[in-house]
């Protein structure tokens, strides 16, 4: 499972011209299932996520995690993160794990975000999304579990 994390100072995804998610100062995290994934695997990310010490303490050092500041997270689902593109000029999704386990596994890792953090949103599995945001640094980091 593949996490794009992204600082952000605010965030949103729209659907057919519609807002379905959006957040304030926190992380979006664009989500890639990958065919041999679990809910442990969910679990593990979403640890990291609401873990992950990428906000700045007075000190200006990233020491706070989004629980610390009790910031949004709005999560996307992105099978192209887990495309193959070691070779050739156009990217194989050989190794994105099937729609249907990606949807089981997106919808759990969102479901279990909901029930551990306040601010939680999301896109829309599969939908055509247009997502904006205000990166914070920029920072932004590619976890992978």
């Amino acid at each position: 499972m593949k996490g794009l994390l992204q600082r952000v100072r605010g965030a949103r995804v729209d659907v057919d011209g519609q807002t379905v998610g959006a957040i304030d100062q926190g992380l979006l995290v664009l989500v890639a299932v990958e065919p041999d994934d679990t809910r442990a695997h969910a679990d593990k990310l979403l640890h990291k996520l609401l873990n992950y010490r990428v906000f700045s303490d007075p000190q200006g050092k990233m020491n706070l995690s989004l629980k610390d500041i009790g910031g949004g997270l709005l999560l996307v689902s992105q099978f192209t993160l887990a495309a193959d593109t070691q070779s050739g000029l156009r990217p194989s999704f050989s190794t994105a794990a099937p729609p249907a386990l990606g949807a089981e596994l997106f919808d759990y890792l969102l479901g279990r975000a909901e029930e551990l953090h306040a601010t939680v949103a999301s896109g829309q599995f599969g939908a055509d999304m247009q997502v904006h945001l205000v990166n914070d640094g920029p920072v932004t980091f590619m976890l992978q579990i």
